[in-house]
């Protein structure tokens, strides 16, 4: 398997990687990705990427970024960075998270292809209000926070779908706080997020299968209680039958039982 390495020397680039580790600006990783090339031909972008704009927007957006691949457990930008750009991710998956005065971390969601990382804190210029870390190798593109707002100010379409991923990041964190804050039962809110993460899984005789890379800590953080509680509770799913999860593979046994659970 080839190696890739990924090294940012270039001058114009290095505020946009200031804030970032020497292990972040200079990688070397085994993996089957290469960093994507040309926008406009890149078979990976779908109708929910923040770069699906006009032909003439991404030829702009293509002379602006710089794609990167990056490791799994890489942080990307931190809690209370001064803002240095945007990450757009291509491909793999980035945990976003905050993290209170008595360092307990709650992991606000789990960041898809098609999201833009850093939006928020580079439109106001206020600090990253959280951290991402990536889940697994990942494919990102970088542009800088004044190249960034130059782009969105000479291209009214992408300017749109800023205002739109922002909005349906806004949408994200009230129903995280909705479920965390306003659900009583921690078993209500481990069911909730067994059922979401398997809604794209395969269904056989009943049985719903996905995978799911998550440790039992990192599930605790985005349901919002400890990592003991949610090994008891796994194991209180696994005996009654409703679900389990097997290595990294999650499995729903029962998935009107765990609807119950919600409903109820």
């Amino acid at each position: 398997m080839a190696s890739l390495r990924f090294s940012v020397d270039h001058e114009a680039l290095r505020p946009q990687f200031a804030g970032l580790g020497p292990e972040t600006r200079e990688t070397t990783m085994n993996s089957r990705y290469s960093p994507p090339n040309e926008c406009l031909s890149c078979h990976l972008r779908g109708g929910n990427f923040f770069c699906a704009l006009s032909r003439t927007s991404i030829k702009a957006l293509n002379e602006i970024k710089l794609g990167a691949a990056f490791p799994e457990g890489v942080v990307i930008l931190a809690e209370g960075q001064t803002p240095r750009g945007v990450f757009m991710l291509c491909q793999g998956q980035a945990k976003l998270s905050i993290t209170a005065k008595d360092g307990k971390t709650f992991i606000l969601r789990i960041a898809k292809p098609g999201e833009v990382l850093g939006l928020h804190a580079v439109v106001t210029g206020r600090p990253y209000e959280m951290t991402v870390e990536t889940m697994q190798p990942c494919l990102l593109n970088l542009v800088s926070r004044d190249n960034f707002l130059r782009f969105l100010n000479d291209h009214s379409d992408a300017c749109l779908h800023a205002l739109q991923h922002i909005s349906r990041d806004y949408q994200t964190a009230c129903d995280a706080l909705r479920s965390v804050g306003l659900t009583h039962s921690i078993s209500e809110r481990l069911a909730k997020f067994l059922l979401e993460s398997s809604a794209d899984g395969k269904v056989a005789n009943g049985v719903v299968r996905t995978k799911l890379t998550l440790t039992h800590e990192e599930i605790s953080q985005l349901v919002g209680t400890t990592r003991e509680t949610i090994t008891r509770l796994l194991s209180d799913f696994r005996k009654r039958e409703l679900a389990e999860l097997r290595g990294s593979t999650l499995v729903i046994h029962n998935k009107p039982a765990l609807e119950r659970l919600i409903a109820s």
